[in-house]
C-alpha cells in the first residue's frame, strides 16, 4: 500500500508534504502523561507492549504520517558500559567520563536487545504506519557521556576534553560509531523503514571542525542503514553553513533547524538531498490565526519542493497545546498544495 511518507522519502512525488514531529511520542500528549502517572520512563522503554503503545500514540492522537520509535539517544553509552539512570531532572551516568584515563568503555550489544523487541512489537501493531528508528549522533552522544550530574545542562567539561584530548576523544567517538552502526543495522533488520541520526548538539563546535572531524563518523552510521536499503535522515542541528557539505553520499534527507529558512537551506544543500523541517516549535504558543499565517508562508516552498517533509526545527516543548498540533496536521492534509 502506498504511503505518503515512504513515497516522499524514497524520491516519489506526492500531492502534499508528509508530516510528523520530533518528540511526538510523548511530552505534549495527554494520553502519554496518563501512562507516565503509572510507569517510569525507563520502564516504558524496556517494556515492548508499553514502548509500542507510546510509539503509536501520535498516530491516533495527532494523525501524523509516520511513527518514530519510543526510545532514547543515550542507550548507546549505556551499552558501552556507562550506567544510565533517569532522574526527575533528567538523565545522567553514575560512572560518567571524567578524564583522559577513563578506560571502562566495553560494548555489550545484548543491552540493546530489548529495543529490537520493541521494534518488532511495534511493527506487529502498527498496520500500515511507517516506523522511523534512530540513534544519537556521535558528537551528541560523546557530549552526554560526561554528564554525571543531571543538573549540569551544559557540556563544558566534555567540550574542554574534546579540545584538550583530541586523539582520545576521537577514539571514544570511534567506539560510539562502531556500536551505533550495529545498532542501526539491527533496527533495520527488526523492521524500521527509515533511520534518523540526531546530531542535536552539532553546533557545540564550529561547523568546519564538525565537518572535518565528526561528519565522517556520522556518514558511516547513516550509510550502514542505507546499505541495507533503509532511507536515512540526518539532523545536524545548528550546522549552519556546514549544510553545504551535505550530499547524497551522506543521507537521503537532511532535517533543518529553525534558525535557518527552508529557502536558504535549499540553496546550500545538494539538490539530490531532500529537506525536512523546520517549524519553530514556539510558534505553537501563538494564536491560531498567526499559526495559519505561518503555514501559508510555506505554500510556495511546498508547491515547488516535492522532496520536503514537514516537521519541527527541534522537538516539542512540553507545554505545547496538542490541539494546536492537531490543527496544523489537519491544515497540511487539507491544503491544496497545487502540485
Amino acid at each position: 500500500m502506498s504511503n505518503i511518507f515512504l513515497d516522499t522519502i524514497n524520491g516519489n512525488s506526492s500531492s502534499r508534504p508528509p508530516v510528523w514531529f520530533m518528540r511526538q511520542a510523548g511530552r505534549i500528549l495527554p494520553s502519554y502523561r496518563k501512562l507516565k502517572e503509572k510507569h517510569h520512563f525507563y520502564d516504558m522503554m524496556k517494556n515492548s507492549e508499553l514502548a509500542s503503545e507510546v510509539t503509536l500514540l501520535p498516530i491516533n492522537d495527532l494523525d501524523v504520517d509516520s511513527a518514530i520509535l519510543f526510545s532514547d539517544i543515550l542507550v548507546i553509552p549505556d551499552a558501552l558500559g556507562l550506567e544510565l539512570i533517569f532522574t526527575k531532572n533528567g538523565p545522567k551516568f553514575t560512572n560518567a567520563i571524567t578524564d583522559i584515563n577513563h578506560n571502562h568503555l566495553n560494548f555489550n550489544p545484548d543491552k540493546l536487545s530489548y529495543i529490537y523487541k520493541n521494534i518488532e512489537k511495534t511493527v506487529e501493531n502498527k498496520k500500515d504506519t511507517p516506523l522511523i528508528g534512530f540513534c544519537g549522533g556521535p558528537l551528541t552522544t560523546f557530549l552526554f557521556m560526561f554528564r554525571g550530574d543531571e543538573n549540569q545542562k551544559g557540556f563544558k567539561n566534555a567540550i574542554k576534553f574534546f579540545y584538550n584530548n583530541r586523539k582520545q576523544s576521537l577514539r571514544i567517538i570511534e567506539q560510539i560509531t562502531e556500536a551505533s552502526i550495529l545498532y542501526a543495522q539491527n533496527q533495520v533488520k527488526s523492521g524500521i523503514q527509515c533511520f534518523q541520526l540526531f546530531e542535536t548538539y552539532c553546533g557545540s563546535i564550529p561547523y568546519e571542525l564538525y565537518e572535518n572531524c565528526i561528519l565522517p563518523y556520522s556518514k558511516k552510521i547513516l550509510n550502514s542503514a542505507k546499505e541495507l536499503g533503509c532511507p536515512t535522515i540526518f539532523f545536524p542541528k545548528d550546522f549552519s553553513l556546514g549544510l553545504k557539505s551535505i550530499n547524497k553520499d551522506i543521507c537521503d534527507f537532511v532535517s533543518i533547524d529553525w534558525s535557518m529558512s527552508l529557502d536558504d537551506a535549499r540553496n546550500l544543500v545538494d539538490e539530490s538531498v531532500g529537506l525536512q523541517g523546520n517549524m519553530d516549535p514556539r510558534i505553537f504558543y501563538q494564536e491560531n490565526i498567526e499559526i495559519e499565517n505561518y503555514l501559508e508562508s510555506l505554500s510556495k516552498f511546498g508547491k515547488e519542493n516535492h522532496d520536503w517533509i514537514f516537521n519541527l526545527g527541534h522537538g516539542f516543548l512540553p507545554d505545547i497545546d496538542h490541539i494546536k498540533v492537531q490543527n496544523v496536521v489537519k491544515w497540511i492534509k487539507t491544503k491544496n498544495w497545487n502540485r
